[in-house]
């Protein structure tokens, strides 16, 4: 029922005016947060994951989005905009986006997947799964290859993803094939006609008598798959990878959905990043960055040896080239390593430590920029 829906906007998370990525984008983050593979058992995730991909079925489809910004669920009800004897959105219910599979993800979720549109008889390409990888910092710099474990609808193995025990199909008589019946209506003396799912095939159009025990006359089960990930060299945090033809089976002779691999990047215990260049914090001793000194600096190929300039102060920044992450794509390009030295006060000292520090302090007199400080105080005071 329309009034017990929440607006298909509100789902997502995204304004009327979201562009097309935003939804997208939207659509992936909770897909994921509610997958039934990441919520064994918990019915309230596997509504809100249904409920998500119903809503991105709309949104995502330009011409159902603008009836649904015009009519609301009216807009995109399956009979809106039926002539005689067809549905005028999606085909199916419950379960946007994913065709015939509904009945599947009916058993799968306790959903309502029935296909309302008759039977389908063009190839559809099946939908994509998704999935979560987590990188060490220094196997998503140079890349790698992971193996993943997702769940994807297939075709049954023992029926051939026919559906049926003995292999024996029929014609079903009552809607002959189509998936729909007429119903013949008289409202105010006027005969009105329209279409309803055959009761005798569900909408499918065809009769099993025998259905296999396995997928229980579904012709697709739902199954664990291990895929090997090749993950390029510089990917980043929050990006995807993704591998061709291992998402869920095509309907009717379609091809294979994708798998859709999220990254994300463990933290490093030394090192950042901002887009190809990597970040680090190099301690100094006061002695080295009054005097200059010979330090190591740790980067992803393994310590240079690297020149302190002698006044060196603390937050100063040093670059060096090609040191960085390898671009997507041209691992040949790297960013930069640019590292900040921290100049660390002595703690801890002795009385003659002391003594020294001051008499040294005597020598030096005012810093250029303490005397300008001391300058533009005594300004500001008189």
């Amino acid at each position: 029922m329309a009034e017990n829906k929440r607006d298909y906007y509100e789902v997502l998370g995204v304004n009327k005016d979201a562009s097309a990525d935003e939804i997208k984008k939207a659509y992936r983050k909770s897909a994921m947060k509610y997958h039934p593979d990441r919520n064994p058992g918990d019915k309230d995730a596997e509504e809100k994951f249904k409920e998500c991909g119903e809503a991105y079925e709309v949104l995502s489809d330009p011409e159902k989005k603008a009836r649904y910004d015009q009519y609301g669920f009216a807009g995109v009800d399956p009979s809106f905009g039926a002539g005689a004897g067809g549905a005028g959105f999606g085909g199916f219910e419950g379960f946007g986006g994913f065709g015939d599979f509904g009945d599947i993800f009916s058993d799968f979720f306790g959903g309502s997947g029935r296909t309302r549109g008759g039977q389908q008889t063009s190839p559809r390409r099946g939908e994509n799964v998704m999935s979560r990888l987590d990188l060490t910092f220094e196997e998503a710099a140079f890349g790698c290859e992971k193996e993943v474990s997702t769940q994807r609808i297939e075709n049954c193995s023992v029926c051939n993803g026919t559906g049926s025990a003995d292999g024996v199909i029929e014609t079903c008589q009552q809607c002959r094939g189509t998936g729909q019946v007429r119903i013949v209506q008289s409202i105010m003396g006027m005969q009105v006609q329209s279409s309803s799912t055959c009761p005798s095939c569900n909408g499918r159009g065809k009769i099993i008598k025998t259905p296999c025990n396995t997928c229980k006359g579904k012709g697709k089960v739902r199954k664990t798959n291990r895929v090997k990930v090749k993950v390029p060299a510089g990917v980043d945090n929050g990006q995807t990878v993704r591998v061709r033809g291992e998402g869920n089976v095509g309907s009717a002779g379609g091809p294979n959905g994708d798998l859709l691999v999220d990254i994300t990047i463990k933290r490093h215990q030394i090192f950042s990043r901002r887009d190809y260049d990597v970040l680090c914090e190099v301690p100094i001793s006061f002695t080295q960055a009054a005097l200059g000194a010979e330090i190591e600096v740790p980067t992803l190929d393994g310590k240079v040896k690297f020149e302190i300039p002698e006044g060196t102060q603390t937050g100063k920044e040093f670059v060096l080239r090609e040191k960085g992450i390898p671009q997507v794509g041209n691992p040949r390009r790297r960013g930069d390593e640019r590292f900040t030295v921290v100049v660390e006060t002595p703690t801890r000292l002795t009385k003659e430590q002391k003594d020294l520090l001051r008499q040294l302090e005597g020598t030096l007199g005012d810093t250029p920029k303490r005397k300008t400080f001391k300058d533009k105080l005594n300004e500001f005071f008189d």
